[in-house]
Parts: C-alpha cells; structure tokens; sequence
C-alpha cells in the first residue's frame, strides 16, 4: 500500500488529498459500469484499503466500497478493528456501511457528498461507533458530479 508523508501540511489538505484518491477508485467503479462510489482507508498516513462498487460484478447488494475497502484494510493490518483508521468514502455511508463502520470501531469517516434518500444520516445518525469522528463535505460537488454524470448517461 502506498505512504504519505502529510508532518508539514494542514488536515484539511490531507483530507483533500485522499479523497481524490477515493474518486480515482470511484473513477474504477465507472469503467466496470458500477455506481461510482470509492473509498479508501487511512492509518498512519499509509493506505491500507481501498474499495469501489463491485454489487453487479458479484451480483452482491452487500459489495459496497466501504465493504471493500474494510475488508481490504483488515487483511492489510492483520486485524478487524480500525481503531486508528479514517476512512474516505465519495459518497455518505448507506445504514449497512455505517453499520459495518461501528463494527470496525473506525476512528474517523470523511465523506465527500451527502446521500439524502439511501445516506445513514436521514436514516438513524447514531450508527457510528461512539468514539468516531465524522466529517462531510470533501469534495462534495466533484462526488455528487459524478453520480449524476453516471445517472444522466444510465437514463439516455
């Protein structure tokens, strides 16, 4: 996996940095005609996961890009808690992911765009583990901008 030295440089930058990454992976989702949803994970400034939607290629409603990415990261660290972790998801968790998330005891999820009909927030935002961190908003336009592009060419 790859490492990033971020010592001399603001969160927010951070933040910015591996949410590109996530679209890269959301970038992958669309070549294999997927929702474009990617994900990366976190620790360290080490990537240890990194995951995008494979539901049709599986044929698997459970085959989201945190799944992935969590699956991803566990092998990478030996170890199913992600206590240290951040986790960069394009678009915010459904409830299965959010769930999964509070399983993994994730220390922090930053997400790109809101998902108001399927996102966990407008569903039950207590989903997290306690001690994780949530931030929105990284990139929203870009995150959301791509789901529409793939849903605009789908509906032609």
């Amino acid at each position: 996996m790859s490492f990033y030295n971020f010592e001399n440089t603001d969160p927010e930058a951070e933040d910015i940095h591996y949410m590109k990454l996530a679209l890269a992976e959301a970038h992958k989702a669309i070549e294999a005609d997927e929702i474009p949803i990617g994900a990366i994970i976190v620790s360290k400034n080490r990537i240890v996961g990194r995951g995008y939607n494979l539901t049709e290629r599986f044929n698997d409603v459970t085959a989201h890009a945190e799944m992935q990415a969590f699956t991803s990261a566990a092998q990478t660290l030996g170890g199913k808690y992600l206590k240290d972790c951040t986790l960069y998801v394009t678009i915010e968790p459904c409830v299965m992911c959010a769930g999964a998330s509070y399983w993994t005891q994730i220390g922090r999820i930053v997400y790109g765009a809101r998902e108001e009909k399927r996102g966990f927030l407008s569903k039950n935002a207590n989903l997290l583990h306690p001690k994780t961190i949530l931030k929105g908003g990284v990139l929203a336009d870009d995150c959301a901008s791509l789901m529409r592009k793939f849903f605009e060419k789908k509906r032609l």
